[in-house]
């Protein structure tokens, strides 16, 4: 006993808890916000549809996206201002085009992300089941809910409805990851034929699988405004370390869990004959089956719980981040004078929750009976969108008046260079494709 305490005692001391905890935020927020429809949905088809003809590409988008979202970190802890303040120090044009990536985006984001957590709620509460005329009931639900938490509530209530959900759906995700290993691939059906990576359907959900993996690079200015929410903690507040080191672990985090997500798809799915389902609830109902193949039919409550779980704190994540980030942007707009180190008003933060929340909304109203073509639009509509944001995050962290030691290295410089071009090139294939 006496060793197990020192031994106890020893891992608290070198994992430090306490700091770690403290700095414990934004990158949990990022993971939280990621881990939903791109990995639910998009990697599990992935998997599904190609088996793992498609792990060069999801690790080398989330490879080539990495320096742009830390880059949103190491910003406002080097600079103690956002993104979007930087894209003001840039000139007009990069601050109008932001905005216009906004407004081109966020309904079509949160419609999605809404959208797939409601057939999560349905699968998980029946709602359908009790009142099956009120179809856009838990689309409702989730808005209203959503709304409630992030009109009423405050940062640090959000970061803690995030720890417990994020630390569920990663227990499971891993659960169901090694178990189905563990069984071995589902068996094919006889003269199973693999598609073409080279067809246009195919190029074109590349392009969609892409857009948000491990998300749409635009989130990278909510990164940034999420950690200086963190900083303004006195007693919490983290150094410039903790804040890239926190990052850096929800990052990779989350790139790792899409690997798991493409395996379930491709063990369980791909080549099965079996047709993943069009309805947002029927897909969930679809997912939560596939993991509790894995684990057990005993623990569908809890795979259900757990899915809905992180689709719920993506959608609080979502809608938090592209309310901030409208707000925060038209402020500077309408007001060349704003300071944005000096607090203000939630008015402006809680009118855009309400304008999100009601066109997001209506479009799902529109996409209802279109579940696909509404994940894809969206996850396209933010690849090709992010070779710009991409270019503008690296010239704010080389520019002249970040300090030296908050600058990134060459190979994160390199990189980016790299990613940029990677970035470009599909998008530009993506543009000739649809519209030559």
């Amino acid at each position: 006993m006496t060793y197990l305490y020192l031994s106890l005692k020893y891992l608290f001391t070198v994992l430090n808890w306490k700091a770690i905890n403290r700095s414990i935020g934004p990158g949990l927020l990022f993971a939280s916000t990621s881990i939903g429809v791109s990995h639910l949905v998009q990697s599990t088809r992935a998997g599904a549809e190609f088996g793992f003809a498609l792990v060069g590409i999801i690790i080398a988008v989330n490879v080539f996206k990495f320096p742009f979202f830390e880059f949103g970190s190491r910003y406002a802890a080097a600079q103690g201002e956002s993104l979007i303040d930087g894209y003001k120090r840039l000139g007009k044009v990069p601050l109008w085009l932001y905005f216009l990536v906004i407004v081109l985006s966020m309904f079509f984001v949160s419609a999605a992300v809404v959208f797939v957590t409601a057939g999560f709620m349905d699968n998980l509460f029946g709602i359908s089941d009790h009142w099956p005329a009120l179809h856009l009931l838990p689309s409702f639900l989730v808005f209203a809910i959503c709304f409630g938490l992030l009109y009423f509530g405050k940062f640090s209530t959000l970061t803690e409805i995030i720890k417990v959900v994020g630390v569920i759906l990663l227990l499971s995700t891993l659960i169901a990851f090694a178990l189905t290993l563990f069984h071995g691939r589902a068996p094919m059906i006889e003269g199973f034929i693999q598609p073409s990576l080279f067809s246009d359907k195919s190029i074109f959900f590349i392009i969609a699988l892409m857009g948000w993996m491990p998300t749409a690079l635009d989130l990278s200015a909510w990164n940034s405004l999420w950690t200086l929410e963190k900083m303004k903690d006195p007693e919490n507040a983290p150094t410039f370390k903790q804040i890239i080191s926190e990052f850096n672990w929800g990052y990779w985090i989350t790139a790792g869990l899409s690997l798991c997500f493409l395996t379930l798809g491709a063990y369980l799915i791909y080549g099965t004959g079996i047709e993943m389902p069009e309805g947002s609830s029927a897909f969930a109902n679809f997912i939560v089956n596939l993991y509790s193949s894995s684990i057990g039919q005993w623990s569908y409550f809890i795979i259900a719980l757990a899915s809905f779980s992180i689709m719920f704190g993506t959608s609080i994540g979502v809608l938090d981040g592209y309310s901030r980030a409208l707000n925060h942007t038209t402020k500077l707009i309408l007001n060349p004078t704003f300071n944005p180190h000096k607090s203000s008003s939630p008015k402006g933060y809680r009118i855009a929750i309400a304008l999100i929340s009601i066109g997001a909304f209506s479009i799902i109203l529109f996409f209802m009976n279109q579940f696909r073509q509404l994940i894809d639009l969206a996850t396209t509509i933010s690849f090709v969108i992010a070779p710009f944001i991409a270019i503008a995050n690296l010239r704010l962290v080389t520019s002249k008046h970040i300090q030296a030691k908050y600058k990134p290295s060459i190979l994160m410089i390199t990189t980016s260079i790299l990613g940029i071009i990677f970035l470009s090139g599909f998008a530009g294939f993506y543009v000739w494709k649809q519209f030559f």
